[in-house]
């Protein structure tokens, strides 16, 4: 029996794409092998949304192809979508399969390999399967599955591929959603909704549904006692969604809209679709309706034109948002995007400055964040391993016995610790 190891570089997304594929290779008779090195087929399922991506890819073929030179290698993913050809040619590649065909992978490698190399890859924008299984966390964290129901973006942001790797903007319809999280329900306390572009929900042609309307019927129709939801864009943060999420405790309150930068001017050489004062409304409703929320945000810093000055007001405004949390990235060149021709080259050295100063007021956010939690109590799921939790808002607490994973349990952080809080047991 072929042995097959599923490997997923990325995204939610992507991890979520190689929990499906791993269920379609299962039922079509393949075996799954626990380690890389003695699988007979391994599939590797790639990120491309930088150029370290990238590399990181082409290493892993490598490894494996020296460590495992018997071994057929698929690699299917962004990184294939976009440059099927170069990682053909690498050694040890079977075959290329790109986002688009990522649904026939089953079918491709039952076939017979015609040539080295051989490519499966079609118009990626005519793509509308989307493929979706639940997947439990890649860290180790077992009590908390994400269910990917959405997949594409049509934006065009001009410092990012994905929208032509990924394809448009397409959804898992409703009732398949609320049977997925009924499931899930009957094993798991949270769930996790993500998407490529997840406040886009029932937004193409035809449908009458929107995000608030489907929370409202898996609220109705399952026993999930948590939902969350993973990035969703700001300005699809609507009065009713923020309402919802504030009105009910079965959704948690955690909010991450992304940013990207606090400058005007560099939002619009984003082509990003808000300008600081519509982010900041959206972002202070949220803290109006929900004073105790996590609201984390994605920041770029060295975008090409960031000058000094830009970067300042950037900084100033991301001062002054209630921000609980940041993941701060370091501005990469893209080949095939607008941004990467763009002149106004920020040198590596003053990024990785600006990126370091972001941190630090992350860090200094946190930790007023935390210090604001203690004494008072917060539900919270129990993580795997025993004795972690993470709270409705977003933080990791320390508990003070190791209690069984996955159960709902109120708590009552005492003290902060160095990425979260150390956390008294109340009640379940």
């Amino acid at each position: 029996m072929t042995r097959f190891f599923v490997q997923n570089f990325g995204c939610r997304a992507t991890q979520a794409d190689g929990a499906a594929l791993e269920a379609q290779l299962a039922e079509r008779g393949l075996a799954v092998s626990e380690e890389r090195e003695s699988a007979d087929l391994v599939v590797l399922n790639t990120c491309t949304v930088t150029a370290e991506a990238d590399s990181d890819a082409r290493s892993t073929i490598r490894r494996i192809h020296r460590e495992n030179p018997d071994a057929r290698i698929l690699v299917t993913g962004c990184y294939a979508q976009r440059a099927p050809d170069e990682l053909a040619r690498m050694p040890g590649v079977a075959w290329v399969v790109g986002n688009s065909h990522k649904t026939h992978i089953a079918e491709v490698i039952t076939g017979e390999v015609d040539y080295h190399g051989q490519i499966v890859i079609g118009d990626i924008f005519e793509t509308r399967d989307i493929l979706t299984a639940p997947v439990l966390d890649a860290t180790g964290d077992r009590t908390r599955p994400n269910l990917k129901i959405q997949d594409g973006c049509h934006n065009r942001c001009s410092f990012c591929i994905i929208p032509f790797v990924r394809g448009k903007s397409r959804y898992s319809g409703a009732d398949q959603i609320v049977e997925q999280v009924r499931a899930l329900s009957t094993k798991y306390k949270e769930v996790v909704l993500s998407g490529i572009n997840l406040g886009r929900w029932g937004r193409e042609s035809g449908s009458t549904m929107r995000l608030p309307d489907l929370l409202r019927r898996l609220l109705d129709e399952t026993a999930i006692e948590r939902l969350r939801l993973s990035s969703v864009e700001p300005m699809d943060f609507s009065d009713d969604l923020l309402g919802l999420m504030a009105e009910t405790p079965r959704i948690s309150k955690h909010v991450h809209a992304p940013l990207q930068s606090g400058s005007d001017a560099i939002l619009r050489r984003m082509h990003r679709k808000y300008r600081p004062r519509h982010y900041a409304d959206r972002v202070t409703n949220a803290r109006r309706l929900m004073p105790d929320a996590a609201i984390g945000a994605d920041v770029m810093v060295g975008f090409p034109g960031e000058t000094d000055e830009l970067f300042e007001e950037s900084r100033q405004f991301i001062e002054a948002m209630p921000f609980t949390y940041l993941h701060v990235f370091t501005y990469s060149e893209r080949p095939g995007t607008p941004a990467a021709e763009m002149p106004g080259v920020v040198p590596m050295r003053v990024r990785k400055e600006r990126n370091r100063i972001l941190r630090e007021l992350a860090n200094s956010k946190n930790a007023a964040f935390r210090r604001s939690l203690l004494g008072r109590e917060f539900t919270a799921v129990t993580l795997d391993p025993p004795g972690l939790a993470l709270t409705d808002n977003y933080i990791k607490a320390m508990l003070d016995l190791p209690y069984t994973p996955n159960r709902l349990v109120r708590l009552r952080p005492r003290a902060l610790n160095d990425h979260g809080v150390a956390a008294q047991f109340v009640s379940e």
